[in-house]
């Protein structure tokens, strides 16, 4: 990828928090990165900077594309890319060995459920908060929850039987007032549930109640001039703000979910997929869809959700969409979500196909300011000939004889609506007795693309037969019958008034005669024909050598051709003098012609 490259997409890209992708041209992530700004962290990349490291300049110049994906947040965009590098491995990331998680602050489903910071979430009903990127500033949020709301530390099993018998004695942590000794029966379960409900509401980020509770605290230190433990009351609360709000990238109240959205254009569709297991994003990907008629989002969502949960082998038992849809395709579920992490995760979808488009709406804008003359050709004949896609490659057909004898057919290509002469094919027509132009071309076309499947070869975009209705129906015949109807444009071309046939319908098209498209068409025709007959001409010629010099014993193919060359005829060659042809061969060629023509004319 090219400074130019990125260039043309800078505009394109936020300058919100999220993570980027470099990827090469066989699709495969070379490299992964998160940033505050999008926009000034890619820019970084390119330029003229001397002091990138050798192996940066290297992926840079590999890669195809950049892709990026928006968040919310720098800690989601963080996270986000964790998830990938974990998912993808690419080679130009640094691998972490321990491969460690994020840490989570746990409720456990217990009675007098404890409160404490794990890297581990086990799906027993506990309630998980995180993920948190900085495990010294969860600390400071734990400690700050348990000087508010003392909390048993010990795994004893404080059923109502166990503490009812005697089993437990309060510990140190009872006698330093960090605990009120439940396990003894000093506390009842209901304050102790009320004081875990007041944790997981602050935890959830509902700070009105806490918030009061610490001006107060703070209030009274700075009247009794304790403004030391004050300002540790207030760095505690700073940090605690800072970890309240939840990720988006990485949830403990979700499994394996799908997320789609999709936003519609005039002539595309953009679909993004975000792909959720075990609570993480591991992919994220928006389809471009072509759109023939005017469809509704619920046909496009229809046509793309069972196709995109296959290519990325999604067993996903919920579909996160913004409407209801029916699926008959598929077993999943059906979410629409009104709020909660469900409705986060289709926001940040929704969120980023419109950067797509925007992004797409752009490039096209730019692509067409700087749009070359074969690309303004290609575009215009697309239109004409109401293709899908752009005739890059184009090929063209057609059939010489005379007579019927030397049966061939030739076939030109033209690459960026230019000749690719080393493309040329030349055609002896094999199964074909007599002069039958449209039996000849059936076999040819489908020679052609037979042999392109085999080889597994692209098919052009765009495929012209010289001549009318008649040879087109023979091209398509063959077409058929290899399955490639729908996969290629075919037109006919009749040679009087320049008509374009269509296969299947009667009425021709007439093109504007001063239109480029047409001259591009036209030009490929012409070459068709002069590659055709020129094979045909050295065929007839071959076949005449043959018949007048190789017939005699002793001469070959080379021999007789360099005579040929040389002398310029067959007349001549026999009108030379001995001499004459032993210095272009030897003595004993010289002898062999002269003995033969003498006997002939004894003869006859």
């Amino acid at each position: 990828m090219t400074t130019a490259d990125y260039q043309d997409i800078a505009d394109t890209i936020p300058k919100q928090p999220g993570v980027y992708r470099f990827i090469d041209e066989e699709g495969a992530i070379l490299y992964v990165g998160k940033a505050k700004s999008l926009r000034s962290r890619t820019s970084n990349y390119f330029g003229q900077r001397k002091d990138r490291a050798h192996r940066t300049r290297v992926m840079v110049k590999n890669a195809a594309r950049l892709e990026f994906t928006v968040v919310e947040t720098e800690t989601d965009a963080l996270l986000l890319e964790n998830a990938l590098i974990k998912q993808y491995q690419p080679r130009y990331n640094v691998m972490l060995k321990d491969d460690k998680n994020y840490s989570y602050i746990c409720i456990k489903k217990e009675r007098f459920p404890r409160v404490f910071i794990t890297r581990n979430v086990i799906r027993d009903g506990s309630t998980y908060f995180g993920p948190y990127t900085s495990k010294g500033r969860l600390k400071i949020i734990l400690d700050l929850i348990k000087q508010l709301f003392p909390l048993r530390t010990c795994n004893f099993n404080l059923s109502q039987n166990n503490i009812e018998a005697g089993k437990f004695k309060v510990c140190l942590e009872y006698h330093i007032k960090n605990c009120i000794g439940p396990c003894e029966g000093l506390e009842s379960e209901e304050d102790y549930n009320a004081r875990i409900q007041q944790i997981r509401n602050i935890l959830k980020g509902s700070f009105g109640p806490v918030k009061q509770h610490f001006r107060e605290k703070m209030q009274q230190h700075a009247e009794n001039l304790e403004f030391e433990a004050a300002q540790q009351i207030k760095e505690k609360l700073l940090a605690f703000e800072d970890y309240q709000a939840k990720s988006t990238i990485v949830s403990t109240t979700i499994r394996d979910v799908d997320v789609f959205s999709v936003i519609v254009d005039e002539k595309e569709a953009y679909v993004n997929y975000i792909k959720v297991v075990d609570g993480a994003i591991i992919h994220t990907h928006t389809q471009e869809l072509i759109i023939n008629l005017d469809q509704e989002e619920e046909d496009l969502l229809q046509y793309a959700i069972p196709r995109l949960r296959e290519r990325f082998n999604s067993i996903a038992s919920e579909i996160i969409l913004d409407q209801e849809i029916a699926l008959p395709d598929t077993e999943a579920t059906v979410i629409v979500p009104k709020i909660g992490d469900k409705k986060k995760l289709l926001e940040l979808s929704q969120k980023n196909v419109r950067y797509y488009q925007l992004q797409k709406r752009k490039q096209a804008a730019t692509y067409a300011n700087k749009q070359t003359p074969a690309e303004r050709i290609l575009k215009t004949m697309q239109e004409d000939l109401q293709m899908d896609r752009l005739p890059m490659h184009i090929e063209c057909f057609d059939n010489s004889n005379i007579q019927g004898t030397n049966p061939v057919a030739a076939c030109v290509v033209f690459k960026n609506a230019k000749p690719s002469k080393k493309d040329y094919r030349k055609f002896n027509i094999k199964t074909v007795v007599g002069p039958d132009d449209f039996a000849s071309m059936e076999e040819v076309i489908y020679r052609r693309y037979k042999r392109l499947l085999d080889e597994e070869q692209p098919l052009p975009q765009l495929v012209i037969i010289d001549g009318g209705k008649g040879q087109l129906s023979s091209a398509m015949k063959s077409i058929q019958k290899l399955g490639l109807q729908g996969r290629m444009t075919v037109v006919g071309i009749a040679k009087k008034l320049e008509e374009i046939f269509f296969p299947g319908d009667s009425v021709p098209l007439l093109i504007n005669k001063k239109s480029e498209s047409l001259k591009v068409i036209q030009h490929a025709r012409n070459e068709a024909h002069r590659f055709a007959i020129t094979f045909h001409r050295d065929k007839r010629s071959q076949n005449f050598t043959k018949s007048g010099l190789t017939d005699i014993p002793g001469i070959g193919e080379k021999t007789a051709q360099k005579l040929l060359s040389h002398f310029g005829s067959l007349k001549k060659v026999r009108a030379a003098r001995s001499s004459e042809i032993a210095a272009i061969t030897n003595l004993g060629v010289a002898q062999k012609l002269k003995d033969y023509w003498e006997q002939d004319e004894a003869t006859s």
